[in-house]
C-alpha cells in the first residue's frame, strides 16, 4: 500500500501491478511492446492508486511539454472570447494543456513579449488570436524558431492560419437584404486595423457592386454598442436608409436602440442584420437577423494546424476558411 498522504508515483504502480517501472512507462506511452494482460493489470493499478503521470518527467522523455500557448487580447469581445474557448476545447481533446497570455497592447513589442513569455515556459507551440493587423505582422519577427499558428488573420500574412470566411458571411447578409427588395444596403463598419472589419467592409462593397446596387459611404464604429448607438443616430437622419448591415451584433444592438428612440420601426422602416450571433441576439427587440460563426471549428482547425507543424517537417497547407451561416429572424423584412 502507498502512503496516502502523498500522491502515487510510478514505482507504486509498478509494485502493485507486479511489473517494472519501465513496463509502466511503456503502458502510459501506449507502446505496442506490452502484452494485453499486462497492460490491463497496469491500468487497473493506475486507476486504483489514482496515479497521474508527471507531465514534466514525461516531457523530458518525449521532449514535449504537452502544453500549448495562446496569445489573446480583450476577451470581453464576443468573437475573441469564443475563439479562445474553442481553442481550449480542441487542446483538451488532443491531450494538451493551455497557457494563456493576454496582451496589454497590440503591437509588435507586445506580441513578441507575449510569445517569449510562453516559450520561456516551455510550451510546444503558440496560437495567436490575431484579428488586428499589427499582431499578425509581428509574428514575422519572432526572434527564436517557434511553431506558431494565427487565428483570424488575413490570408496574405503568409503564416499558418485558421479563420472564418468573412467574405462569404458578409455576402450572405447583404444578399439577404437585397433579395428582400432593398435597393441598397448601408454598412456600420468595424474599426480600421482589424482584419475582420476590413474583410466585412470589402465583402459588403463587392456584393453591392456585383448586384449593380449603389455603394453608400460606410459609417464606422469600434465594435461597441455605444458606437452603434451613435452611428444609429446619424443614420436615423437619412430617410433613404432602408437596410443596414452591422459588422457585429453589439453595434447592431446600439443601432436598434437609436432607431427605437427616434420612433423608427425595425423592420417596418429599416431592416438590420448583424454578425456573430451572440447569445442575446435571439432576445433583442426585434430578434436580430445575423451571421453565425462556428468558433469551435476554428479552434479545432487551429489545433490541427499546430499539431501538424509540431509533428511534420513540412507545414501542412492552410485549411479552407470555416463557412458561416445566416440566421434569419424578425429584424429584416421587405421594404415598405
Amino acid at each position: 500500500m502507498t502512503d496516502r498522504r502523498r500522491p502515487a508515483v510510478m514505482t507504486d504502480v509498478a509494485k502493485l501491478a507486479g511489473v517494472s517501472h519501465q513496463t509502466v512507462s511503456r503502458v502510459l506511452n501506449d507502446s505496442p511492446q506490452v502484452r494485453p494482460e499486462t497492460r490491463e493489470r497496469v491500468l487497473a493499478a493506475v486507476a486504483e492508486l489514482g496515479y497521474r503521470p508527471n507531465a514534466m518527467a514525461r516531457g523530458l522523455v518525449s521532449r514535449r511539454s504537452k502544453v500549448l500557448g495562446v496569445v489573446t487580447f480583450d476577451t470581453i469581445l464576443y468573437g475573441p472570447a469564443c475563439m479562445l474557448l474553442g481553442i481550449e476545447r480542441a487542446a483538451r481533446a488532443a491531450g494538451y494543456g493551455v497557457g494563456i497570455v493576454t496582451l496589454e497592447r497590440v503591437d509588435r513589442e507586445g506580441v513578441l513579449a507575449a510569445v517569449n513569455t510562453l516559450t520561456d515556459q516551455g510550451v510546444d507551440g503558440v496560437i495567436v488570436i490575431a484579428p488586428q493587423q499589427a499582431a499578425a505582422t509581428a509574428l514575422h519577427s519572432l526572434p527564436t524558431p517557434v511553431a506558431a499558428v494565427v487565428v483570424e488573420a488575413g490570408q496574405e500574412v503568409g503564416l499558418p492560419s485558421a479563420s472564418v470566411d468573412q467574405f462569404e458571411g458578409t455576402r450572405l447578409a447583404v444578399r439577404h437584404l437585397l433579395d428582400l427588395g432593398h435597393e441598397t444596403v448601408w454598412h456600420l463598419a468595424g474599426p480600421e486595423g482589424w482584419w475582420e472589419a476590413r474583410d466585412r467592409r470589402e465583402g459588403w462593397r463587392r456584393t453591392l457592386t456585383a448586384a449593380g446596387a449603389p455603394v453608400p459611404e460606410p459609417v464606422f464604429g469600434d465594435w461597441s454598442a455605444r458606437s452603434g448607438y451613435e452611428a444609429g443616430r446619424v443614420l436615423a437622419e437619412n430617410p433613404d436608409v432602408t437596410a443596414v448591415f452591422a459588422a457585429n451584433d453589439q453595434m447592431a444592438l446600439g443601432l436598434l436602440r437609436a432607431y427605437a428612440e427616434r420612433g423608427i420601426a425595425v423592420p417596418d422602416r429599416v431592416s438590420v442584420v448583424g454578425f456573430d450571433d451572440i447569445p442575446e441576439a435571439a432576445y433583442l427587440s426585434p430578434p436580430l437577423t445575423t451571421v453565425r460563426q462556428d468558433f469551435d471549428e476554428v479552434g479545432r482547425r487551429s489545433m490541427r494546424l499546430l499539431l501538424q507543424l509540431l509533428e511534420a517537417d513540412d507545414p501542412a497547407p492552410a485549411p479552407p476558411p470555416v463557412v458561416p451561416t445566416l440566421v434569419v429572424r424578425a429584424s429584416s423584412a421587405p421594404p415598405r
